[in-house]
């Protein structure tokens, strides 16, 4: 009898990796952070589903009209909520909120290292896989679009590059790893260069 290979079985083992430092200023090493700075606590949902095309990882672009990061691609995603139970709830609620993803449909694989953003969040980004095909419905406000992008794109490192621009006076780095006609930077691009770099053989 064949057995057909979890294609998510992959993606878990690479959570088992010792967490790594994960932050907005990874690139930036001439930053010197505040001690005792503040950070408030978020929590993103790294959704993976099945298709017919293979894995795909689901993003959103952010509403123009937001405080924070407007226009950016984003995992579905927010701050923790006094209801909430800690970042995995955050994640799980937000995601359902902002793109229609019902916290029932998702099973948790389990988190990546802890990102520190330059706008002063603390994102846990939470690995998740969709268990059904389910219909979206963006958030009028916040999301202005729910895409897919491969998960093979986004986990070939060769697909990332280093860009630069200049951000309260001084040039900030980051990484960028664009597919299509969206140009995926900052916190998400480096959460998904991590995720990469713990799948090279």
């Amino acid at each position: 009898m064949v057995t057909t290979p979890d294609p998510y079985a992959r993606l878990a083992d690479a959570l088992k990796q010792a967490p790594g430092p994960s932050s907005d200023f990874d690139l930036n090493t001439n930053v010197e952070l505040p001690k005792g700075r503040k950070l408030r606590p978020a929590g993103v949902l790294f959704a993976v589903q099945e298709t017919e095309n293979g894995l795909q990882v689901i993003l959103t672009k952010r509403s123009s009209a937001l405080k924070h990061h407007p226009g950016q691609i984003a995992f579905p995603g927010g701050k923790v909520d006094a209801t909430d139970t800690g970042p995995i709830d955050a994640a799980l609620r937000e995601a359902h909120e902002e793109i229609g993803l019902a916290p029932e449909n998702v099973d948790v694989l389990g988190t990546l290292p802890d990102h520190e953003t330059v706008t002063g969040f603390l994102v846990t980004p939470v690995l998740g896989r969709v268990k059904s095909r389910f219909i979206t419905r963006p958030e009028p406000g916040e999301v202005d679009e729910v895409f897919t992008t491969p998960l093979a794109h986004i986990t070939d490192v060769s697909n990332f590059q280093i860009q630069s621009r200049l951000w309260r006076g001084t040039r900030r780095y980051y990484y960028v790893v664009p597919y299509g006609p969206y140009y995926i930077w900052g916190a998400t691009a480096r959460i998904l260069r991590g995720f990469a770099e713990r799948l090279v053989p």
